[in-house]
């Protein structure tokens, strides 16, 4: 028996007795299209509806959750890794008590560490079935092999395109390389576009028809359509104070949008189609694929 299938054993025994957060992976085809604000402010409002939330940001070259947040974390994913930091001890907690980790450069280092210690790690980040209801993991941009890896893993993607031609078509560029990896399940993931910084409502679904027609087109796979977020100038404004829209102002016509989104994500019809993986096993498909 090889290390990645005593890792997925492991992982089936420890979901067997728990119950699982609903992972929701967030990303998009290239950087500047505000995925990190979709992450925050979706984050913002699932709380607003009565869920714990905690986000994973796992865009490694960047800090744009805690500069969003205006706080630093005092710890990192690495510090849980090589320094014996608990799970509670790397959450840093935001606006709301939304939670979020930093991921630092800690995941990369895992795919060499023996199978004892990689146990240990699972277990500890299991831990935010039980802290948390839903976590949204932000990756970074584009198509680069980190990316891959975690949306491979997950069984829930939000794709955050704009109507910027290279927007669209990076974005196309990403669904190919993700429909193209060799452990891709389509059965197993599903695909749901947000429109962002679009004039008004038919622009986003223009926008969605026409990625979605190449898409069936030419991967076989169909996207779901969530809903559009529309250029504001109160979204900028809070950028700058580092403060989500949802919160600074509640009557933003982006925040509005935002409550629409999480609305549907957490539509009981949508939420039963889509089955909760939980913390344990997403991590494990990352790491089980690399050994």
């Amino acid at each position: 028996m090889d290390q990645a299938e005593q890792l997925r054993i492991l992982k089936a025994g420890r979901q067997a007795s728990r119950s699982l957060a609903r992972v929701i992976t967030v990303t998009s085809g290239k950087g500047g299209v505000g995925k990190s604000n979709t992450s925050i402010n979706l984050a913002i409002q699932f709380k607003k509806m009565g869920k714990k939330v905690i986000i994973l940001d796992a865009d490694f070259g960047l800090a744009n959750i805690e500069i969003m947040f205006g706080a630093v974390p005092k710890y990192s994913l690495c510090d849980l890794i090589y320094q014996g930091k608990s799970i509670t001890d790397i959450i840093t907690w935001g606006p709301m008590e939304v939670g979020f980790i930093s991921g630092g450069s800690g995941i990369a280092g895992m795919f060499n560490l023996s199978l004892d210690y990689l146990n240990y790690i699972i277990q500890n980040l299991a831990q935010l079935d039980s802290i948390a209801d839903i976590i949204i993991v932000d990756t970074g941009a584009g198509i680069a092999d980190a990316v891959l890896e975690f949306l491979v893993a997950s069984g829930e993607i939000l794709l955050v395109t704009t109507p910027e031609p290279t927007s669209i078509t990076d974005s196309y560029s990403l669904l190919k390389a993700l429909y193209h990896h060799p452990r891709f399940d389509q059965n197993a993931t599903k695909v749901k576009l947000v429109a962002n910084r679009v004039t008004k409502e038919t622009e986003g679904q223009v926008l969605f028809n026409k990625l979605n027609a190449v898409v069936e087109r030419y991967l076989k796979v169909p996207m779901t359509y969530l809903g559009y977020v529309p250029e504001d100038s109160q979204l900028s404004r809070s950028v700058m104070a580092q403060v989500p829209v949802s919160l600074q102002n509640p009557g933003a016509r982006s925040t509005a949008a935002y409550e629409r989104i999480a609305g549907r994500l957490l539509d009981k019809t949508e939420s039963e189609r889509q089955p909760k993986r939980g913390m344990a096993a997403f991590f494990t498909h990352i790491i089980s694929g690399k050994r």
